[in-house]
């Protein structure tokens, strides 16, 4: 497979596709590989423009093991930093906050301008050939769309305009930064990271697992789109009347770990973020239209999301035990109903040879 800011190249076709090796959800090595391979080389979800309102407003975020600062300049835009002082690897910040018009090391008291540049280093004046204006904070990538912001922590990710291109177009008239934030929930499920994302790019499963969501899903018009970074399923909603409403179901997962489940009025983002070989967190956030008809079916959504959270669970944390057992070996992927996974492995396998394991 060959990559490239559009994308690898498929190196194995979908109707010859296994599925990728047990191997990859059950080895611990595998799993640290991944912080660099996948997570360290992909722009990923880290915040909402609600948290980032005003100058001096900062929210902390972990990617890939790291601790990263987001903070709105007074300019209007956005800056990132590794939360590390560059002095002896202090925290410039605990928590997430607001106002902040200097950031300053919560271990040795040096400061920093909001733009990272060190203004001050207490009682350093002894100092031979000590030059403050040479140290400067570790700057992270960070983008904001939609109203939801994201950071990348390498400078070899593709831009950010490839990535989610077409989006936009796709979901039009829908303005997502429009939607207002409404809560977050979030799961711990006892199942390899890839086995959870595996699960949502395949409408295969619903009529088996999901017996409520299936009864709104058309299943027989049940499309799956590929973009070179994410896939789109898609389908008419119908019986969704005081949980949904009337419409379409977007499910959009962007590579590697991002969903946006887009259905009318409402907004779900899901990141799901890798704690060991065989546990995941999901966190749901939730946005809605500021309208009275889409937050009076807040509460019915949730709970139905919920029930379907608690399916994916389930049948997630079996096929983590089958994978396990010692008997299984990579099956065949269904061409007609398994393309999002097939493209996932794709990326995956992309993203392993480029960092030097096998594919």
């Amino acid at each position: 497979m060959h990559d490239s800011d559009d994308g690898p190249t498929p190196g194995i076709a979908l109707d010859a596709a296994h599925a990728l090796a047990v191997q990859f959800y059950v080895d611990a090595s595998h799993l640290a590989t991944e912080r660099e391979s996948v997570f360290a080389r992909s722009w990923q979800l880290a915040a909402h423009r609600g948290e980032l309102v005003d100058a001096g407003d900062h929210v902390l975020a972990e990617v890939a093991g790291r601790q990263i600062l987001i903070l709105r300049h007074p300019d209007g835009k956005l800056r990132a930093f590794h939360n590390v002082c560059r002095h002896r690897a202090g925290p410039l910040a605990w928590c997430n906050g607001h106002g902040a018009r200097v950031l300053t090391c919560k271990y040795h008291g040096w400061t920093y301008t909001l733009d990272g540049q060190l203004r001050g280093a207490p009682e350093m004046q002894d100092a031979v050939g000590f030059d403050p204006s040479g140290i400067a904070l570790a700057a992270v990538g960070v983008h904001e769309w939609q109203g939801l912001v994201f950071i990348a922590l390498s400078s070899k990710v593709p831009p950010f305009d490839t990535v989610y291109a077409g989006i936009e177009r796709h979901i039009d008239p829908l303005d997502l930064a429009r939607l207002r934030f409404f809560r977050r929930i979030g799961y711990e499920v006892a199942c390899h990271w890839k086995v959870y994302v595996d699960n949502f790019l395949e409408g295969y499963h619903l009529p088996h697992v999901h017996p409520g969501l299936s009864r709104m899903l058309d299943y027989r018009a049940y499309d799956t789109q590929l973009a070179p970074w994410y896939s789109l399923q898609h389908a008419p909603l119908r019986n969704s009347e005081g949980i949904y409403g009337d419409g379409e179901a977007w499910y959009y997962f962007v590579y590697p770990n991002i969903m946006l489940n887009i259905m009318p009025g409402r907004l779900q983002t899901n990141r799901v973020l890798p704690l060991g070989p065989d546990r995941c967190r999901i966190e749901f956030d939730y946005y809605y239209a500021d309208d009275a008809q889409a937050l009076a079916r807040a509460d019915n959504d949730q709970r139905f999301s919920e029930e379907i959270q608690a399916e994916d669970a389930r049948i997630c944390e079996a096929v983590q035990r089958g994978l396990v057992s010692g008997v299984y070996t990579a099956g065949r992927l269904c061409p007609r109903r398994e393309s999002g996974v097939w493209h996932f492995h794709e990326l995956l396998r992309a993203a392993y040879a480029a960092h030097g394991g096998a594919p």
